[in-house]
């Protein structure tokens, strides 16, 4: 078998839904396998690494209004008052959430902190660029929602803030 052939070979497989092909001669041996499993393993790569990271990440993944409902349900007395009137500061990427530029240096905000507008509470690592997140809402922070360096999926709520 020629390299055309082996060519050809691979386009066939390609185009159809044939999942491995191993073909043999005498002394030659040749398997072409579908790029499928590499799609496969991207999938379970980004589910897998979450519980192992922060559960917590992976729960606030899930339907933030079932989590919401589950806890409003357990404490209702505590939850649904305050959450009334909290801000959500969201993740507006996917990536890897920090809470400071570097590991020597203290952490952009913490719980009791005011922001503003243009403050800057964080930072999420995407294809290794580093992008500042800031606060469009002016109000102090009431709880940090996602683990240091863990992943964030987009739209993923990062902080709550109290209003002022």
């Amino acid at each position: 078998m020629d390299f055309k052939q082996i060519q050809e070979l691979i386009k066939m497989v390609n185009k159809s839904n044939i999942g491995e092909v191993t073909i043999e001669q005498k002394d030659f041996r040749v398997t072409i396998k579908q790029k499928e499993e590499k799609v496969t393993q991207v999938a379970g790569s980004a589910i897998a690494p979450q519980p192992v990271y922060t559960p917590p990440v992976q729960t606030s993944t899930q339907p933030v209004a079932t989590t919401a409902l589950a806890a409003e349900k357990t404490k209702p007395a505590l939850s649904e008052t305050p959450a009334a009137n909290l801000l959500t500061i969201k993740s507006p990427m996917i990536g890897t959430f920090y809470r400071k530029s570097s590991p020597d240096k203290p952490n952009f905000v913490e719980v009791g902190s005011e922001v503003g507008p243009g403050t800057v509470v964080c930072i999420i690592e995407a294809m290794k660029l580093f992008n500042e997140i800031e606060s469009e809402v002016k109000g102090k922070i009431v709880k940090v929602l996602a683990e240091d360096a863990s992943p964030v999926e987009y739209d993923q709520p990062l902080f709550l803030v109290e209003p002022s």
